[in-house]
C-alpha cells in the first residue's frame, strides 16, 4: 500500500466490517458509499450539500474530465480537490466503463483501446498507462486501474480473454505509477463466471496493489448472480486491504454488500433516481409524480434530517418536480444521497457494536420489503 494510505479494520459483525482508510485528504470511515461527481460535481449538489449530509468521499471520472475540461486545466488549477473545492478524499476510476459502454465504436487492442469521443466524435487511444497518467494529473487521492468492462451475457470465450487482458493492463497500470501520494486500486473482473473471478482476482493479488474493486457487476445480468458473484469474490480478497464494489447505490444492494465485507461502494443511482422524481425512503421508492402525494402533508421520510425532509412536504416536493422545477431535483437529490449515507452510518454503528444482524431486520429505514 502507497506510503500515505493505511487501512485499520475496527470492528467485525457476521461478514461485514468497519474500518479507517486514512488518505492525505483525510480518513474514510467504511462502509462507505461515495456519491459520484462524474464530470467533478455532484449533480445539483454543492461540496457543501456533501459535506453536511456527511459524505467522506466522493468519485469523478476520468474519462469526461479527459475531454471537458481537460486533465490539464485541472492539473494547472491545482488539482481536482482545489478545482472543485472539495477538501475530502476524492477517488477517479480509469475511464474503462465509459470507454467499453460506447459499443462498437470501441475497438479493443492488447496495447489499449480506440474509440470515438461521445462528445465530437475525435478519435482517442486510452492504454493503462495513459489512463494512469491521466488520473495521477488530476490528482485523486485513490485512483483505478484500466480494465476491460465485459457486458452482460458475453460468452465464455471473450471472458477468458478480457480476464487475461485485465490482467496484463493491472500489471502495467502498477509500473506506470509514479506518484506515492495516489493509491492505485486492482480490479477483478470475470463476469458471473465463479471459476474466472477466482483467476482474475489470483492474477490481481499477485500485483499486491494497495485495494481491490470488484468490476463488471451491475452492468446487466440478473441480481441473484451479481449477489452471488461479489460473495465469492468478496471472500478472495485480502482481509487488511479496502475492498470497493463498482457501481452499486440501491439501499438493498449497499446492505448486501456490507454483509459480504464489502468497504466501498459509489453510483449514481441516488441522483439519476432523484432526476426521475424518486426518492429513497423505509417505504420503498416513493415516484412524487403519483397523484396520491397531491395533498401529502408530511416529510418524504420521518426522521430524517435532510434539509428537504425537515423544511418541505410531500406535496411541496411533488409540486417542484410535476412542474420540472430546478429546486426539487436539488431536494430530490439531497435526501436520497442523506438516505444512503445515514442508512451506511447506521451500519458502521451496528457492526461496531455487534449487532448487524439484528440492525438488518430492526433498523426503521431498513426498506420493508427486505424485512
Amino acid at each position: 500500500m502507497a506510503t500515505a494510505f493505511e487501512f485499520k479494520i475496527e470492528a467485525e459483525s457476521g461478514g461485514a466490517r468497519a474500518g479507517v482508510l486514512s488518505t492525505p485528504h483525510g480518513a474514510v470511515k467504511t462502509p462507505c458509499f461515495m456519491p459520484v461527481g462524474t464530470r467533478a460535481t455532484v449533480k445539483t449538489l454543492s461540496p457543501r450539500d456533501l459535506e453536511e449530509a456527511g459524505a467522506g468521499i466522493i468519485l469523478a471520472n476520468a474519462y469526461h474530465l479527459y475531454f471537458r475540461p481537460g486533465a490539464e486545466i485541472i492539473a494547472s488549477a491545482g488539482g481536482l480537490h482545489r478545482f472543485m473545492s472539495w477538501d475530502g478524499p476524492i477517488l477517479t476510476d480509469s475511464g474503462g466503463f465509459q470507454v467499453f459502454s460506447l459499443g462498437d465504436t470501441a475497438k479493443i487492442h492488447n496495447d489499449g483501446v480506440s474509440f470515438r469521443s461521445l462528445y465530437d466524435g475525435s478519435e482517442h487511444f486510452f492504454t493503462p498507462e495513459s489512463a494512469t497518467r491521466l488520473q495521477e494529473q488530476l490528482g485523486a487521492d485513490i485512483i483505478m486501474c484500466f480494465d476491460e468492462c465485459v457486458p452482460a451475457g458475453a460468452g465464455r470465450d471473450y471472458l477468458v480473454e478480457s480476464v487475461k487482458r485485465t490482467a496484463d493492463w493491472a500489471a502495467r497500470c502498477r509500473e506506470a505509477q509514479s506518484r506515492e501520494d495516489q493509491l492505485l486500486m486492482g480490479i477483478v473482473q470475470g463476469g458471473v463466471d465463479l471459476e474466472l473471478r477466482r483467476e482474475s482476482a489470483d492474477r490481481t493479488l499477485e500485483l499486491d496493489f494497495g485495494g481491490y474493486a470488484i468490476g463488471g457487476l451491475s452492468v446487466g445480468e440478473e441480481r441473484p448472480r451479481t449477489l452471488e458473484a461479489m460473495r465469492f469474490t468478496a471472500e478472495l480478497l485480502p482481509w487488511g486491504r479496502p475492498r470497493y464494489f463498482m457501481g452499486l447505490g440501491d439501499p438493498d444492494g449497499v446492505l448486501d454488500a456490507i454483509a459480504a465485507g464489502i468497504d466501498m461502494f459509489d453510483c449514481v443511482l441516488p441522483t439519476r433516481t432523484a432526476r426521475n422524481g424518486r426518492a429513497y425512503t423505509s417505504e420503498g421508492q416513493l415516484n412524487l409524480r403519483n397523484a396520491a402525494f397531491a395533498e401529502a402533508d408530511g416529510p418524504l421520510e420521518p426522521g430524517c434530517g435532510c434539509y428537504a425532509c425537515s423544511t418541505f412536504s410531500r406535496a411541496y416536493l411533488r409540486h417542484l418536480i410535476t412542474q420540472k422545477e430546478i429546486l426539487g431535483l436539488h431536494l430530490l437529490s439531497l435526501h436520497n444521497v442523506t438516505f444512503l449515507l445515514d442508512l451506511v452510518r447506521r451500519a458502521r454503528a451496528a457492526i461496531i457494536a455487534g449487532r448487524f444482524a439484528e440492525f438488518l431486520s430492526t433498523d426503521p429505514a431498513i426498506p420493508k420489503g427486505r424485512k
